[in-house]
């Protein structure tokens, strides 16, 4: 689909820190992001968490806009009326629209999720699951430099495009999630017509096949992406890109891939940050 805007082995120390983290599921993106944003690498292969099964279900027709914190007590929310369409339409509105600074946990998005959740500035997309992806999971449009995403827990699956498109300005950080059956995690976009630097780690993952890549970035706008302790299941090929170079444009042109694999400076990773079964 054409883009636009729109190990070391872990320490017992490290996992009691991530379990009270998980428990609380109240701390802000800043606080997770600075806590969880790398990881050791080459961490033991280990099965991937279950699913959660909804609580409830709720149709929604028009977007949910959403300021401090909105907990969705893992009710499954799909899109009907106006939010109903599926597929990867262009301009879809999404099901929630996060304002700067907002939090959106505890939430299942069913089939149709539109555009799924849009996040304008910094936010936090805690314990989230999309069951199959519309036309993206979530895009963050942030403006400024100083923006931090967050994206703690959850997962998506069914994505023929990307899950998470950062169109915006700052740092996303993607822990602890699960993703199978997709084009690309995460892709800065490459033909936006606003551009940006963007940084983009992915920590402490778990990847099942099949999927294309996993971080697409714009070397020419400086973008960098940095990958640990990433778990990829079903791959034994090895077909799934970790990191994908591009050279981006803000003129709406397809952008050229210039190459993939880490190089030290843009896509930053090893070997070791990656582990098949």
């Amino acid at each position: 689909m054409n883009e636009r805007a729109h190990t070391h082995r872990r320490r017992p120390g490290k996992r009691r820190m991530a379990a009270a983290l998980t428990a609380a599921l109240g701390l802000t993106g800043a606080a997770l992001a600075t806590n969880l944003m790398v990881q050791p690498a080459g961490a033991a292969t280990a099965a991937v968490p279950a699913w959660p099964s909804a609580t409830g279900t709720q149709a929604v027709s028009k977007t949910i806009e959403v300021s401090g914190t909105y907990d969705g007590s893992l009710k499954r929310f799909y899109g009907s009326g106006d939010l109903g369409g599926d597929g990867q339409d262009e301009g879809q509105d999404p099901i929630f629209e996060l304002a700067d600074g907002a939090t959106l946990k505890n939430v299942i998005l069913g089939s149709p999720a539109a555009d799924g959740v849009h996040c304008s500035g910094s936010c936090t997309i805690q314990n989230v699951w999309w069951e199959d992806v519309g036309e993206d999971a979530a895009s963050f449009k942030g403006t400024s430099t100083g923006s931090v995403y967050t994206v703690y827990g959850g997962g998506a699956k069914k994505a023929s495009d990307k899950v998470f498109q950062f169109n915006g300005a700052g740092k996303l950080v993607v822990t602890k999630f699960q993703v199978a059956d997709f084009g690309k995690l995460v892709r800065s976009c490459g033909n936006c017509s606003k551009q940006y630097k963007r940084e983009i780690i992915v920590t402490d993952v778990d990847v099942t096949a099949p999927g294309k890549s996993l971080v697409g970035i714009n070397t020419n706008y400086g973008d960098t992406a940095a990958l640990r302790s990433v778990r990829i299941h079903g791959d034994s090929s090895k077909k799934i890109k970790p990191c994908v170079r591009y050279t981006g444009n803000n003129t709406g042109a397809e952008p050229k891939e210039t190459g993939s694999g880490p190089d030290g400076t843009y896509c930053r990773y090893t070997a070791s940050d990656l582990s098949y079964d």
